[in-house]
């Protein structure tokens, strides 16, 4: 009896609609980069940028490496984006080995290169598995760094959340008030880490609404692309790898079509997910590569605007 119950309801399931038929595209997305060491990865950056132009993102944003390592690149990449193109540009910062007064003068720089919004983090340390240790003269959390980058100029800040919690953090409560003190500095949302639970996300927002915070809290998407890799980054995250992406991914690793299908049909199946929760702004991690985001944004109603009609005279 149970087994014919499990096939009518998949049978159900399976004359349903498309998940994604006629979704309105009434969505925000935004994409990350992070600045290219090689003259062939500037070249791959670029074209990810120019394939998702058309997307109209809300903006774009480019990492910072640990200790400032990418300092130069990710201001010349920046400006870049700032000064040949419409889309608005949010430059990484850290707290990370400078003084106030040098990440007062990358901030000031980043200003006069029409930059208007920073995502400001406190960052990680440059030595594997070293504690994060302030610099004696500089900003020794990312809530304080909001507050300087306020004082600086009126950026738009953006900060970091995390639904699984930080690793750091004593505990889920000393987390949200961590979260809480970047918002009350100046910070206008919070991006979280990627995750793969859509539960874990709502749990989260559920929490912070709870806990009185108002922010817009975006979901931070990683399509995966390579899953021994995933599993290496995830761990000093702090985010919670499923075993059912294990099995998705396994026997893949000499097939990257097929893992490009796989991923984009993972990523663009939590993005509906999380549409369903009512999310409507997507970040997304693209690791230089536009590929699998714009097809899940094309899946999520995401398209191009259609150019106007020329009226002959």
């Amino acid at each position: 009896m149970t087994a014919n119950l499990d096939r009518v309801a998949e049978a159900a399931r399976a004359l349903n609609p498309s998940l994604y038929a006629d979704l309105p595209g009434d969505i925000a997305v935004s994409f990350e980069f992070f600045p290219p060491k090689t003259a062939a990865m500037e070249a791959t950056l670029w074209d990810s940028v120019e394939t998702l132009k058309p997307l109209n993102p809300r903006f774009v944003s480019v990492t910072y490496g640990a200790g400032g390592s990418t300092r130069e690149r990710t201001h010349a990449t920046v400006a870049r984006i700032a000064r040949e193109t419409d889309i608005p540009a949010a430059a990484h910062l850290t707290c990370v080995d400078a003084s106030r007064a040098e990440i007062d003068a990358v901030a000031d720089a980043y200003w006069q290169a029409g930059v208007r919004h920073i995502v400001a983090l406190r960052g990680d340390p440059p030595a594997k598995d070293a504690r994060f240790a302030p610099h004696p003269d500089g900003y020794a959390t990312a809530a304080d760094l909001v507050a300087g980058l306020k004082r600086v100029h009126d950026f738009e800040v953006s900060v970091s959340a995390y639904p699984e919690v930080h690793p750091e953090a004593r505990d889920a409560a000393a987390d949200l008030d961590a979260f809480r003190s970047k918002l009350d500095a100046g910070a206008t949302r919070g991006i979280t880490q990627f995750f793969f639970e859509p539960d874990t996300f709502f749990r989260f927002r559920d929490r912070a609404s709870a806990a009185g915070i108002a922010a817009e809290i975006v979901p931070g998407i990683l399509p995966v692309t390579n899953f021994a890799n995933l599993q290496r980054m995830a761990g000093p995250c702090g985010t919670a790898v499923p075993a059912w992406m294990a099995r998705l991914f396994e026997g893949l690793d000499d097939k990257p079509a097929a893992r490009q299908l796989v991923a984009a049909s993972v990523a663009a199946e939590q993005c509906r997910r999380l549409y369903a929760g009512g999310v409507r702004h997507f970040h997304f991690y693209t690791l230089n590569r536009a590929e699998l985001a714009y097809a899940i944004c094309h899946m999520l109603g995401v398209r191009p605007a259609a150019a106007p009609l020329e009226i002959a005279a």
